[in-house]
């Protein structure tokens, strides 16, 4: 799912009922744009347990400042509301699953 205005994510993150993963992308970002089938493949992985979307940084400057978006890939994992971790850098399914899954079981581990 592509985030499209700073409206449309602060609704997503604050009512979602399931951890959220945001990938902050560009279009001019290479490694971004080899991850992006990886990301595609996540979002199969964890349907109905996770919910993948995604953010142009240079379309969204607004979101992309107001959580401090320095570098990218950057992987957010959102629960209740809240960021709960972070991590940047190109990486497969797996080893996003493995990072988004971890996050999320920390944060439903400190409600």
């Amino acid at each position: 799912m592509e985030i499209e205005s700073l409206a449309i994510f602060s609704a997503l993150i604050a009512g979602a009922s399931l951890p959220v993963l945001v990938d902050f992308w560009a279009p001019w970002c290479g490694p971004c744009q080899m991850v992006a089938p990886e990301v595609a493949r996540l979002a199969a992985l964890v349907a109905g347990t996770m919910l993948v979307a995604k953010v142009n940084t240079e379309a969204n400057p607004d979101i992309a400042g107001r959580l401090g978006v320095r570098s990218i890939p950057l992987f957010v994992v959102f629960f209740n509301g809240k960021e709960v971790d972070r991590t940047a850098g190109a990486m497969g399914a797996e080893q996003l699953q493995a990072f988004a899954s971890a996050a999320a079981r920390r944060a439903e581990g400190a409600r």
